[in-house]
């Protein structure tokens, strides 16, 4: 006899229903909760603590936090928004920890980021993907340097694409003060990118590999030869 199958959940199921599954302990709901804010959560602890690892760290123990304590979820914000301070709450609680300790050793192994795993679009192109990938690098590494003030604001106003007031509610900051730090923010992303994109731009056309076999085996054939 086989199994009954595991039921599912609807993912457009609204938050205030995952709530109240979740408080009566369901998995799938806790599931799906996770699933529809991992990413955001994230980024938010990564811009904080700079650290892949940590940002995990942080984002795991601001669920389970979060979880615990889901009876005192009003609702007066977003579900979002609450998971999102208790996140940042956590991740500066940790930089503070961090600071009031002695620095790991150098040579001390650390382990490499597992837990939340992001999709991404298969691609064929092995040249484009590094020149994305330098792109990225270069994005992440510029966002790194901001001031901790404005890394915030730039991560959730320009890569998660939170608005103004979103932005205000999870920071606690005024709308005027979240519009400022973006503008600043981004003028010293574009002076980082400026100082570093000339060598990636040298590749960014890239024109080896396979396109280059590609279009070589293309005008060979017009021309009439066997290939």
């Amino acid at each position: 006899m086989k199994p009954a199958p595991k039921p599912q959940i609807d993912q457009s199921s609204g938050e205030a229903e995952l709530v109240r599954r979740s408080l009566a302990r369901d998995e799938l709901a806790f599931r799906a909760i996770m699933l529809r804010h991992n990413r955001k959560l994230y980024r938010i602890a990564r811009g904080i603590v700079r650290n892949d690892a940590d940002a995990e760290d942080v984002v795991q123990e601001a669920y389970v936090r979060a979880f615990m304590h889901l009876k005192e979820f009003r609702g007066d914000a977003s579900l979002g928004t609450w998971l999102s301070r208790i996140v940042i709450n956590e991740a500066l609680g940790r930089l503070r920890r961090k600071q009031s300790r002695p620095e790991v050793q150098a040579d001390e192994p650390r382990l490499e980021a597992q837990i939340i795993q992001f999709p991404h679009t298969a691609n064929d192109d092995p040249e484009k993907t590094m020149a994305q990938r330098q792109i990225l690098q270069l994005v992440e590494q510029a966002t790194d340097k901001l001031p901790e003030n404005f890394r915030l604001v730039f991560i959730t106003r320009v890569i998660e694409g939170m608005s103004v007031e979103e932005t205000s509610e999870i920071l606690g900051i005024p709308p005027e003060t979240v519009k400022t730090r973006l503008h600043r923010a981004r003028r010293m992303v574009r002076e980082q990118l400026d100082k570093q994109i000339g060598p990636v731009l040298m590749d960014a056309f890239p024109f080896a590999g396979r396109r280059c076999e590609r279009v070589t085996q293309a005008v060979l054939l017009r021309l009439g030869f066997p290939v």
